[in-house]
């Protein structure tokens, strides 16, 4: 999958994964770029910088109407989509203590999100004969995440229903791929680390910080080997492969990080 000629949509691309993934799609070639993002101000900061081929679009991506909405706006403005980034995301920095504002907040965002992406996309996708969802999931789908519970519980969500999409609509022409990083150079990261939260510690004491435009990289070479789990930071490939080989090892040692963290 190589999105030269191929309009491409981002959410949460104001800032960020998905802004360095929107500069990135305009520099390999795509034929419109549209810009998603709540933030209306800052997803029209990074379409003035794509230029002519790119528009912003305020959506909130929680709302199944804004979604559709979305999409009809990208292909009535670039002809049919052919890569939608179902990029937008969120943290809480709660665990048992998550109320259910936290709870309600990040499934609709973390999952219902990519849910109402494909409900807008695959149809129309499928009958044109093919095109690409990327589900920005993040490691802690795969590996779960210190400090966090929903953020955990919602990332892993996110992935097993792109399994479920690829599994149902591969023969039809539609690939998938989840983007699973894991530290990356981002506000939300930087305001964690700044409170000084568990889960930014884990990330910090887990492997290398990327910048948003390693990862964007990533990105590109994982689109063009039409890869599954696209992973900026390759070790989480070998953790999910421990993880799996002896899950009790695997909790075991994962307690006694979290453990190390909170000394």
């Amino acid at each position: 999958m190589r999105v030269r000629d191929k309009v491409v949509v981002v959410t949460g691309a104001a800032s960020g994964i998905g802004r360095a993934m929107a500069l990135r799609f305009a520099a390999e070639g795509a034929a419109g770029v549209v810009v998603a993002d709540l933030d209306e101000a800052g997803a029209a900061r990074v379409a003035k910088d794509i230029g002519e081929r790119a528009m912003a679009v305020r959506t909130d991506v929680s709302v199944r109407e804004e979604v559709t909405a979305l999409a009809d706006a990208a292909e009535e403005a670039f002809g049919p989509v052919g890569l939608f980034c179902s990029n937008a995301g969120v943290i809480t920095g709660h665990g048992l203590d998550a109320d259910d504002l936290d709870w309600t907040r990040t499934i609709s965002v973390n999952v219902l999100a990519h849910v109402y992406a494909a409900g807008a996309m695959v149809p129309r996708m499928v009958e044109r004969g093919g095109g690409y969802l990327l589900n920005t999931c993040s490691a802690a789908g795969m590996i779960s995440c210190p400090g966090d519970a929903p953020y955990a519980v919602t990332k892993s969500a996110a992935i097993a229903y792109a399994e479920w999409l690829s599994i149902h609509y591969r023969t039809k022409g539609l690939g998938v791929s989840v983007l699973c990083p894991q530290g990356v150079r981002t506000a939300l990261l930087g305001q964690g680390m700044d409170e000084h939260h568990l889960t930014a510690r884990a990330v910090l004491a887990s492997g290398a910080l990327l910048e948003p435009e390693a990862v964007a990289q990533t990105v590109i070479e994982g689109l063009d080997a039409e890869r599954f789990h696209i992973l900026p930071h390759p070790e989480v490939a070998e953790f999910v492969r421990r993880k799996y080989d002896d899950p009790d090892r695997w909790l075991s040692g994962m307690a006694r990080f979290v453990d190390s963290l909170e000394e």
